[in-house]
């Protein structure tokens, strides 16, 4: 491809006189430099990199499709046979289990990705099936809320545990998470956050007043709801984060507006159905995509400082111009790049729970059960400092439970059952680590298996759940650290505490080393699959601009040392012919 100033030279060189080679032969000058230059990259600011993307998770997969349709040539590189990272499904006799999100929040960030991208999700035949209710919160007490988009349906329940004034103070409570929800997307979903001046921008500091993040979730909900259980229901869903809604910002309940105003929506087929369709694009736009090919390190030049390519773990060797980091974040600084201080201090920050996780196969339908439904600890507070104080299984824990089966027949058997447990719980730490404590880790496994058990049973009614039960599937801390190279076990990677977001959260470009940059969960803007598609769009805007900023003072220089040469030509031309 001629680069942008090579027809200029090339008019150019129709008005210069030809000079001689070494042996006295006429040779045109101009256009064997401009052949040379071409032949050594100076090719203009429309030259494409080659993009190595490692993991395919849901931002290695959409940062590849939009790199792919910029003109890169990107390659996916994955450990699995499958992609979509924890955005997985698992499936086993006819049962299907999604084995990460199992519901799709945020339409609009996935709208406004297949609309980047060219397309949308009724063109790519991506069918999203809503659930009504959105929950089902279940209380020790046998006590049940319902969580909709019902506002009259609500009404009813919040005057009931909140008195005839309860509905107008959940107005003015969804009015707030409202507003949080608005300026979290324009001022921290779609603005990079690149250096710590990037926060001392006067615009993100005014939003930031509005948005409460010093405050935790549970003390803005104790200002508008005075009833316990109000509280806890809108609260409970700083579990999506990997935290205490004593501990996340009061910026989460942007979390709450959304599943209120816009409802929880489920993809046919699974969650890892939407990812398929954006490898697709990808695809189709010239995106390669190479699994089964666990990656050792990332390659370096001999200062160390620039990135060249990945050493796959059977030798081989890829090499590419950029390489874009889709694996756990911490992982990566630790295992796949040099060991440094920082890699270091990046395993001491606070990092999300992890989780328990069964998915189970039940041979009858199970009617009491909704798609979503929640099951509240009494001692709820306590349920989550056991989590996040001392990284272990709380006695009595709060736990979510999905039938898929409820909102897509194709997840089960006719008249059967596909149900996913997930029980938060600490994640690993150097004192829970080990072959020893693995081995715990069974025991607590078993122990915990009894107490959902137990506690569907005794709250919904429903008996005979285990001689229902089938099959079973699970997985642990350990499983998920193995599996997915998940830092400590935790499956929503770094924390979300003020202190360890925007500019405080690790870069989408790698600090030290050029040519390395990071999507997902643990950089920049944060975890969950909408948000990771914000920070797709971040991270490949930012990667064209550096490449495109890269080749323009290559060609500048380029051009310079074209002008110099051609005259120097003039010069020894005219010289030349005066002799």
């Amino acid at each position: 491809m001629t680069g942008f100033w090579m027809s200029p030279i090339r008019q150019w060189n129709r008005h210069l006189v030809d000079g001689m080679n070494t042996f006295g032969k006429p040779v045109n000058i101009v256009e064997a430099l401009a052949d040379k230059l071409k032949a050594d990259g100076f090719v203009g600011i429309v030259v494409m990199a080659t993009v190595i993307v490692i993991g395919a998770g849901a931002g290695g997969i959409t940062t590849a499709a939009r790199l792919a349709q910029q003109g890169f040539h990107v390659k996916v590189v994955e450990k699995h046979g499958f992609i979509g990272g924890r955005c997985s499904i698992i499936s086993k006799d006819g049962f299907r289990f999604d084995q990460g999100p199992s519901l799709l929040l945020m339409r609009e960030i996935f709208e406004e990705t297949f609309q980047d991208l060219g397309t949308s999700l009724e063109q790519e035949n991506v069918h999203l099936v809503k659930c009504e209710p959105n929950y089902c919160v279940w209380f020790p007490d046998k006590n049940i809320i319902e969580l909709s988009t019902d506002l009259a349906h609500l009404k009813t329940q919040i005057q009931d545990h909140e008195g005839p004034d309860g509905f107008p103070r959940f107005c003015a409570f969804l009015n707030e998470a409202g507003t949080h929800y608005n300026l979290s997307l324009a001022h921290v979903l779609r603005k990079n956050f690149p250096r710590l001046l990037s926060l001392l921008r006067w615009d993100v500091l005014k939003a930031l007043i509005s948005m409460h993040p010093w405050t935790s979730t549970y003390s803005r909900a104790a200002r508008y709801f005075y009833s316990e259980k109000m509280r806890r229901v809108w609260t409970f869903g700083s579990m999506y984060l990997g935290m205490s809604p004593y501990r996340a910002p009061g910026t989460y309940s942007l979390l709450q507006y959304v599943e209120t105003v816009d409802g929880i929506w489920y993809p046919e087929g699974g969650f890892q159905m939407v990812l398929r369709v954006l490898a697709d694009i990808g695809q189709r736009s010239g995106a390669e995509y190479i699994l089964n090919s666990p990656v050792k390190s990332v390659l370096l030049d001999d200062s160390d400082h620039v990135a060249r390519g990945i050493l796959l773990e059977n030798g081989e060797e890829l090499h590419a111009d950029l390489v874009v980091i889709n694996a756990d974040l911490v992982y990566a600084y630790n295992e796949l790049l040099p060991k440094t201080r920082r890699s270091r201090s990046l395993k001491k920050r606070p990092a999300s729970c992890s989780s328990i996780s069964f998915f189970w196969s039940f041979d009858e339908k199970l009617p009491h059960l909704r798609a979503h439904n929640i099951f509240l600890a009494e001692k709820y507070r306590e349920s989550f400092d056991a989590i996040f104080d001392e990284h272990r299984i709380p006695d009595e824990p709060s736990f979510y439970v999905n039938v898929p089966s409820k909102i897509d027949p194709t997840a089960a058997p006719p008249g059967k059952e596909a149900v996913v447990v997930l029980v938060p719980v600490g994640h690993l730490t150097s004192v829970n680590g080990g072959q020893l404590e693995e081995q715990r880790w069974d025991t607590l496994v078993s122990q915990t298996r009894e107490t959902v058990l137990d506690t569907i049973q005794v709250q919904t009614g429903l008996q005979g759940l285990r001689s229902r039960l089938v099959h079973e599937m699970v997985e642990t801390p350990f499983t998920w650290e193995r599996k997915f190279n998940l830092d400590r076990g935790a499956i929503l990677g770094l924390s979300h505490a003020f202190f360890n977001v925007l500019s405080f959260r690790p870069r989408t470009k790698h600090p030290d080393i050029e040519r390395v940059y990071f999507v997902g969960a643990s950089t920049h803007p944060g975890t969950g699959v909408p948000v990771c598609l914000a920070g797709s769009k971040l991270v490949a805007q930012q990667i064209v601009e550096d490449w495109s900023r890269a080749i323009r003072q290559k060609s500048r220089t380029g051009l310079i040392l074209t002008v110099v040469m051609a005259l120097s030509v003039l010069v020894v031309s005219f010289l030349w012919k005066q002799n």
